[in-house]
């Protein structure tokens, strides 16, 4: 948790989202929180790692009633500052790894935006995605972001030439995988990962989609653009997250869950 800590609070996580190129990821997101949650009547929405509030504090002014749950108090702080009393938003300090607080079934839509990135086993991610499951309503949604290994691979390690830095501190497997651990912050899985994952729940997979896609390879170009290409961008880029031949390459994936 000191690495997380220490992480997030210097990183402007906000700012990030608010860019033009983070606009992206925050835009496809919402995009298909709001699609999940168009079937239900004031649907009840558990958002764990809520980070500063991004989505949470969002819907909750949209009306929604949130419980969000955050493990870093700094973060948790920037949240609560967001609020003006009037949001049907409850806050709490809490581990995705244990979600104990909450009975079975108490959500429409649970969703993970972050853990997945820190979770660094795969016993991690089964607790954790266990646990959303369990307290998510038959019928209700789990989303569940990650952080995928080729952009990496492609843009860190050969993009920005850290190639011999990696070899020389064995943080790549054989076959080009990225080895994390918490001094690394992020965790990076591959597409077949996340279905295997999904394989140990009674659940359905609805869409897994490229939320950012091509678009932090083109991140200085991105956020040049004026409004008009950039709508354009944003126009392409819906009609491509879907497409699964390029799921893989994408910095961030999200997977949309149904509860059987």
């Amino acid at each position: 948790m000191d690495y997380l800590e220490e992480y997030y609070n210097s990183f402007n996580e906000d700012g990030r989202l608010l860019s033009r190129h983070g606009q992206v990821e925050y835009l496809t997101t919402m995009r298909y929180i709001s699609e999940c949650l168009s079937g239900f009547y004031r649907p009840h929405i558990l958002e764990v790692g809520a980070g500063t509030g991004r989505y949470s504090v969002t819907l909750a002014k949209q009306g929604y009633p949130v419980t969000a749950v955050e493990l870093i108090s700094g973060n948790l702080e920037q949240l609560k500052g967001k609020l003006d009393g009037s949001e049907p938003l409850t806050a709490l300090q809490g581990n995705a790894l244990d979600l104990s607080a909450f009975p079975d079934a108490s959500f429409e839509l649970t969703m993970l935006l972050g853990p997945m990135y820190h979770l660094y086993t795969r016993e991690d991610k089964l607790h954790a995605l266990a646990e959303a499951v369990r307290v998510t309503k038959p019928g209700g949604y789990i989303l569940t972001a990650y952080c995928m290994n080729e952009a990496t691979v492609i843009q860190y390690v050969f993009g920005a030439n850290h190639l011999q830095e990696v070899k020389d501190l064995d943080m790549l497997t054989p076959d080009w995988h990225c080895k994390s651990e918490p001094k690394e912050i992020f965790e990076l899985i591959r597409t077949e990962e996340i279905a295997a994952l999904d394989a140990e729940f009674p659940v359905e997979r609805i869409k897994l989609v490229a939320t950012d896609g091509a678009t932090r390879y083109l991140r200085e170009l991105i956020d040049a653009m004026n409004d008009e290409t950039f709508s354009q961008w944003i126009e392409y880029h819906f009609a491509v997250c879907e497409r699964q031949d390029l799921i893989g390459a994408s910095h961030h994936t999200l997977d949309i869950l149904r509860k059987r």
